[in-house]
């Protein structure tokens, strides 16, 4: 699952700049196909975000850069 896979990339990353995903404030998330694709992404998302502590997030359809993929996700984290 995409979705599953930019979450575990994005966990790898914050973890490289000493920090975790309790630290994101802020997260963009861009689907290819919104109708067919958010409730699938959102219930990954529900899973990954740390309890209690969900960033503000903004999640729009756009045609990605490359056609393979399904979903790209930016965030922003504090180091604390």
């Amino acid at each position: 699952d995409q979705v599953q896979d930019t979450l575990a990339k994005i966990d790898q990353l914050l973890e490289e700049a000493g920090t975790d995903k309790s630290h994101v404030v802020s997260a963009y998330v861009w689907l290819k196909h919104v109708e067919a694709d958010f409730d699938d992404m959102n219930s990954v998302w529900d899973q990954w975000v740390s309890p209690g502590n969900a960033p503000a997030r903004a999640c729009v359809e756009a045609k990605l850069a490359d056609p393979r993929l399904l979903v790209e996700i930016q965030v922003i984290a504090v180091k604390g």
